[in-house]
């Protein structure tokens, strides 16, 4: 078994949230737990609304010195002063966004549950390759990335990667040794005490 060292959160924002409250939440977590790194995830198109949001969440990001990446927006990650983007297309767009962005950018790539699309994208200089639904999850086609494919990787590909989708203490204990990161966003947002959750979701790394 090959060992990873613990891995690092990975913090990803609702698809929708008052701005009015959500930083002050955000702090809270941020100040509660050590985050790697955050991804600004939001399902407006509305580019004012975006731009707002990530003001705001950069704020309390590079105050804490935690990296903020944007999912998708390579020209709003460099209009406002993001660290670098997150992809959803698997390795299409790595290339572009490596070549829009920089060298010293953070690009990363969702695969879904893609070997192939993940070797690729790190071939081209993705900096972490993200793979899930990790769990059962109602979103998609219902198949999720199995711990084989993380077992696999950790043991023969240099690239960080990143476990999300459906996190839950069951996939933390079983992922625990094969992943770099776990990307985690509704499933603590949707709680009462997000920073509870979280802290309950990191005990099951044993």
């Amino acid at each position: 078994m090959a060992e990873t060292e613990t891995p690092q959160i990975y913090l990803i924002t609702p698809p929708e949230f008052e701005l009015s409250t959500f930083p002050g939440l955000l702090g809270r977590v941020l100040d509660s737990t050590e985050i790697a790194c955050i991804r600004l995830s939001m399902a407006t198109r509305d580019e004012d609304r975006i731009s707002r949001a990530a003001d705001a969440v950069r704020e309390i990001a590079h105050a804490r010195d935690v990296a903020l990446v944007i999912e998708e927006h390579v020209l709003l990650a460099q209009r406002l002063g993001l660290d670098g983007v997150h992809l959803t297309d698997g390795a299409r767009s790595v290339r572009k966004a490596r070549k829009d962005l920089g060298a010293d950018a953070i690009v990363g790539a969702y695969c879904g549950q893609s070997r192939h699309d993940g070797l690729t994208a790190g071939e081209l200089g993705a900096d972490y390759i993200s793979f899930g639904p990790v769990g059962e999850s109602p979103l998609g086609d219902g198949s999720h990335a199995e711990t084989e494919l993380f077992e696999w990787w950790s043991q023969v590909i240099e690239v960080p990667v990143v476990a999300e989708g459906a996190i839950s203490p069951e996939t933390v204990a079983n992922l625990s040794g094969y992943t770099d990161f776990f990307g985690i966003g509704e499933e603590i947002w949707s709680t009462d005490d997000p920073t509870e959750t979280l802290r309950t979701l990191l005990a099951a790394m044993g």
